[in-house]
């Protein structure tokens, strides 16, 4: 694939490029492996710039594994709030308190036993272990995958078994023993910057005489992607349901899809219903109470990964006030101003907002 001479060359071009012009971003400036830990997963699915403000306030709030580990949950979620994926916030939480009670509130060197804690994978483990420690662990991102397929022409569909086994080689033979983790951010910086999805930079990348696909002009088509299907759109109601100055809210259980947030209730309709049916038989089935549907305060479009939703929020009124949890966890009667203090997805947000 690669000869042990081109192979250095390589590594040592990467290196120096990296040095003269890798962003000057927080998480660079420490070897903190609880900082470097939080900015891995805050960057999963999300860009650098998004991330910058969020990484900074997580640290003034959290700045140690211990103070993370004994923070009440919405306050981790308020925090995490508008990143989404907010399972991660969950799993960070989680694996913070079994280092604490398991590790002495130190993040173990070994790799098997990172990957053993919520939301660590072989990628997160191997940039904590890298950057933070200098150890020689292999990774593989996104980024990484666009540059590995274009370096070495690889034209199987990433995401497969056979490719993703195929790239994971690649990470570890490239891998320098000295400053593995300088490297490990030297090809991410690469794909970030130069090795873009669209357009790449090829005539200032540093690796331009080493990449196959820019010898062969193959750079547009690399990587190879499996064809995306639709979307599929569901129809979702929310009552805002008030009382004096209050209004409801309900917590969504811990797993699954926006586990453990806060929400105006409602549900996804069914075939053959009004979205008005659809509500009453959703407050009815969660939360034992008859609403009485009135006007309708607007609808919100999302996407998430697998689904898109166009939500319906109506205001409503009480008619029974036996309430009693069904779905959710707990549930709160909340004055307006005090809105901003419960953790919610993006939808409900909005929803909010516009009740403020």
């Amino acid at each position: 694939m690669i000869t042990e001479q081109s192979k250095a060359k390589l590594q040592r071009q990467l290196l120096n490029w990296y040095r003269q012009n890798a962003r000057d971003l927080p998480w660079r400036k420490t070897r903190d492996p609880y900082a470097i830990w939080v900015s891995e997963i805050m960057l999963q699915q999300t860009r650098v710039e998004t991330v910058i403000p969020y990484y900074r306030r997580w640290m003034v709030e959290f700045p140690t594994l211990g103070s993370l580990a004994e923070a009440e949950e919405d306050q981790v979620l308020i925090l995490w709030e508008g990143l989404g994926y907010y399972s991660r916030a969950r799993n960070l939480q989680a694996a913070a308190r079994i280092v604490q009670e398991k590790y002495q509130g130190i993040l173990p060197l070994d790799q098997k036993a990172l990957q053993g804690l919520p939301g660590i994978g072989r990628y997160t483990a191997g940039a904590i272990l890298s950057i933070a420690h200098d150890r020689p662990a292999p990774i593989l991102d996104g980024n990484l995958r666009r540059v590995f397929t274009r370096l070495f022409t690889i034209s199987t569909p990433i995401h497969t078994a056979e490719t993703e086994k195929y790239l994971w080689k690649i990470a570890e033979l490239l891998l320098p023993e000295e400053h593995p983790g300088d490297f490990n951010q030297a090809m991410m910086e690469l794909g970030a910057l130069i090795c873009l999805p669209k357009k790449p930079r090829c005539e200032i990348c540093p690796a331009a005489d080493d990449c196959l696909a820019n010898q062969g002009g193959l750079q547009e088509d690399l990587p190879v992607r499996k064809k995306k299907t639709p979307l599929p759109l569901l129809e979702v109601t929310a009552a805002v349901i008030p009382k004096g100055e209050q209004v409801l809210l309900a917590k969504r259980p811990p797993g699954g899809l926006l586990g453990g947030l806060w929400e105006f209730p409602g549900g996804k309709q069914k075939e053959n219903e009004t979205l008005q049916e659809t509500l009453s038989r959703e407050i009815r089935e969660e939360l034992n109470l008859e609403v009485e549907i009135g006007d309708l305060l607007g609808s919100y479009q999302h996407a998430y990964t697998h689904y898109k939703i166009t939500l319906h929020a109506f205001c409503c009124q009480l008619v029974s006030e036996d309430l009693q949890l069904n779905y959710h966890t707990e549930s709160a009667w909340v004055s307006r101003r005090e809105l901003d203090s419960f953790p919610m997805g993006k939808i409900d947000r909005m929803i909010a907002d516009q009740l403020q």
